[in-house]
């Protein structure tokens, strides 16, 4: 695995079909979401090719609780000794490493199938501490600064983030994904609440966006999201 470079000191860790994103930080690095199980090793070794090592890891934040993004969230945390962040609502599941809840495909084929293909995963991750419970408008004092902002309909105790470097960098999760161009999610656990978080985040100023599942918008993201979502 390499990294893709989104902006500088920014990364994005295509760990399959699901995005892990590094930043570097002078009071510790941070990796945002974890990928699949079993893609551990694979993740560290992406973060040695920019010249870190493991231990350079002080934060994981978990933008919320599916298998594809805490899948190697105990394994990561194993190898740096990472403190790790997650909202409420979804850290029992990743202290647990069960009790996903469950999805509902958006519309059309091609979420119907991935959402089947999902619940055929297993249904468990090995568990995980996690050490600091995320809120909404929570500022997390790393890497200058990330606003948490929850936005459930996806899950229930997702989070996306604002960092301010860059004219503003939006790490969305799975609120949206820019797959086949923006648009909704896969699956949502209640399609309603999903699309006034993305009203929610059509309400913010940013120039990139990075998703969960998809290429990062590089220039003039929050245009693109008030466009689709801002009505």
């Amino acid at each position: 695995m390499h990294a893709a470079v989104i902006a500088p000191g920014l990364y994005s860790l295509a760990a399959g079909p699901v995005n892990t994103f590094f930043l570097e930080s002078s009071d510790g690095c941070v990796l945002i979401d974890a990928g699949f199980p079993s893609r551990s090793e694979k993740i560290l070794q992406a973060i040695q090719e920019l010249g870190k090592q493991p231990e350079d890891v002080r934060h994981i934040i978990l933008t919320h609780a599916h298998p594809d993004h805490i899948g190697s969230f105990a394994a990561l945390k194993k190898a740096t000794g990472a403190d790790a962040y997650m909202h409420p609502l979804d850290a029992p599941i990743a202290i647990a490493g069960t009790g996903f809840r469950r999805l509902y495909p958006t519309p059309g084929l091609f979420s119907h199938i991935a959402i089947r293909a999902l619940a055929l995963a297993p249904q468990s991750v090995e568990p995980a501490s996690i050490e600091h419970e995320v809120r909404d408008g929570d500022v997390l004092p790393i890497a200058g600064g990330l606003t948490a902002i929850h936005v459930p309909g996806h899950c229930a105790g997702q989070i996306a983030l604002l960092w301010p470097q860059y004219g503003g960098v939006l790490f969305a999760a799975d609120t949206c994904s820019n797959m086949l161009g923006l648009g909704l999610s896969i699956g949502y656990e209640n399609l309603e609440e999903g699309e006034r978080s993305l009203k929610k985040l059509a309400q913010l100023d940013f120039q990139i966006a990075c998703f969960g599942h998809g290429k990062a918008i590089l220039s003039d993201a929050s245009s693109q999201f008030k466009a689709k979502w801002d009505h």
